[in-house]
């Protein structure tokens, strides 16, 4: 059996030079190993170990962090927040929209994924369906069959795909630890919500690190060869919709989420799709919707140089084949899931689908790339920024309000009601000023500082336990009805968050448990998960 290492060891020089390191010497040797299928899989361990050490070169020219406040030091000016002026009605009619415009332009994208423009058109041609104005004919020798529900005529609901599971996921975090989550509250909605074959690059990676104990960060970065790729851009838009008004509290939730798979530009994808989603409440002008967009991630980066050169390039010409032909021209280089090339695509189709939801969707998905990736979040920005009641009827009503996907207890939904569910979180979130410090009073404690170790009683489930943490971190837990003692493993403290894993004897075996929560002054407080399960855990120092 081949090491992981070897597997995806081409993807990971791809990646390091990309990010502006040398890779002249190793690449060969690299090549070697791979031809030489005798080659001891400890050859390709120490290889990618050598990758990872690699630095980018100093004449690199973009600045590139990946921690959330490196990248608010980077950013350009820009409205942070923005006055809501919608009415209740209003704002339930945009979300609702922007639920719907993301489902349809998934499911228009989705019969194409990963087809090159000219084979696109060249297939819509030959079923007399170019130029495109409606969902993409089925051609049994053409098309999957497994994808014949989302061609034209055959739709009767959104079928479940990632970029659907994915705001569902985020959805659940939101509703479970309110504005407070935590990338490890994302990692324990996906442990416990998703399948790991229906997650795929960046997060397949991830999810791998998970239940081999690597938590965020590290899990974005270990072995994670697609850690700038499209992924997290697509998992944007529920924290978009929650922050209406408000792109940098939408680019943080992002950032939160994004951190969990990915890095750089990974990261840059999420945090400028969130705050775009975010002005879309609030703005009608498109250019100004993806400024804002802009002004959250680092100003000299790739993506938003990308970004901006797609904003020039659409003042030069009123064709958007143009504009496609340039980014081509200077983007095609990456992977038709990076989150570059991608989002430079995203960026036409909002320009050219300023006004009509239709050409945005439609432009978008005939660029090729990740289909249903960027046609999910055209259509969810424009679904924003119309709301439901003027989205065209031939797109959003042969859904029948219901989206189909593969989150555990969420297969079978109706999108209204996810709107609604939506609805409730922004509404918490984006409480006036005075009422919204108040909560922040209640709900984030003053930091003890080096209160964590010492001796704690510590209340679980399965009954009374001590808690016992050193100066180092390390430490154990005693069941106290039984004297077994386990270690605890895995310690992270952030700021008064505090996460750690340790087991519990369960008849002739230990069952491992994970606790995410919080210390205030004496008082430590939160959840153990275990099997896919959560149970409230606390307890005092002693």
């Amino acid at each position: 059996m081949h090491s992981l290492e070897r597997l995806i060891i081409r993807t990971e020089v791809i990646q390091r030079r990309e990010e502006g390191c040398d890779v002249a010497d190793i690449q060969p040797r690299v090549e070697v190993a791979l031809a030489d299928e005798a080659s001891d899989d400890a050859i390709f361990e120490a290889l990618y170990d050598e990758l990872d050490a690699l630095e980018p070169d100093p004449v690199f020219p973009y600045t590139e962090p990946s921690e959330l406040e490196a990248v608010r030091a980077l950013r350009p000016d820009g409205p942070r927040r923005i006055e809501v002026n919608l009415t209740d009605d209003e704002m339930r009619n945009r979300i609702h929209g922007a639920w719907l415009g993301r489902a349809a332009g998934c499911s228009l994208g989705k019969p194409v994924e990963g087809w090159p423009k000219k084979r696109i058109d060249r297939y819509l041609a030959s079923v007399g369906a170019l130029p495109l104005d409606n969902y993409i004919p089925y051609s049994e020798d053409v098309i999957a069959t497994h994808l014949r529900s989302s061609t034209r005529d055959n739709i009767e609901y959104m079928a479940r795909d990632d970029d659907m599971d994915y705001p569902i996921l985020g959805l659940l975090a939101l509703e479970s630890k309110g504005a407070e989550f935590t990338p490890r509250n994302v990692a324990n909605v996906w442990l416990s919500r998703m399948p790991f074959h229906l997650l795929y690059t960046a997060e397949n990676s991830a999810y791998r690190n998970f239940v081999n104990r690597r938590w965020p960060p590290e899990s974005a970065t270990w072995r994670n060869p697609y850690r700038e790729w499209i992924g997290a851009q697509i998992r944007a838009d529920i924290f978009g919709y929650v922050t209406p008004g408000w792109p940098e509290k939408a680019a943080e939730f992002a950032f939160r989420d994004a951190s969990i798979s990915h890095v750089k530009n990974g990261i840059y994808g999420e945090m400028f799709v969130g705050a775009m989603l975010a002005a879309a409440f609030v703005s009608s002008d498109i250019s100004a919707i993806i400024e804002m967009g802009l002004s959250e991630i680092p100003a000299n980066c790739r993506l938003a140089e990308a970004v901006r050169d797609v904003l020039a390039w659409s003042r030069m010409s009123t064709d958007w084949e143009d504009v496609w032909d340039r980014i081509q021209e200077s983007y095609g280089h990456y992977h038709g899931v990076h989150t570059i090339n991608n989002a430079a695509l995203v960026v036409m189709g909002l320009v050219f689908g300023a006004d009509d939801y239709e050409n945005g969707i439609v432009t978008t998905v005939r660029g090729g790339c990740d289909t249903d990736c960027n046609g999910a979040t055209v259509g969810s920005i424009l679904g924003a920024r119309f709301g439901a009641r003027d989205l065209p009827d031939k797109w959003i009503g042969v859904l029948s309000d219901r989206l189909m996907s593969s989150v555990r207890d969420c297969n079978d939904n109706r999108i209204s009601e996810l709107a609604e569910r939506t609805h409730h979180i922004a509404m918490q979130i984006i409480a006036p000023a005075d009422e919204e410090q108040e909560v922040a009073a209640e709900l984030v404690p003053e930091v003890m500082t080096g209160a964590l170790p010492g001796t704690w009683g510590f209340d679980v489930p399965w009954g009374k336990h001590i808690l016992r943490i050193n100066e180092d971190l390390s430490g154990e837990i005693e069941s106290v009805a039984h004297g077994e003692i386990s270690r605890i493993h895995d310690v992270l403290v952030d700021g008064n968050e505090v996460h750690f894993t340790f087991g519990v004897e369960k008849g002739s075996s230990e069952v491992e448990v994970v606790f995410d929560g919080r210390i205030s002054s004496d008082r430590i407080a939160g959840e153990c998960t275990s099997g896919g399960a959560e149970f409230p855990a606390s307890g005092a120092r002693e």
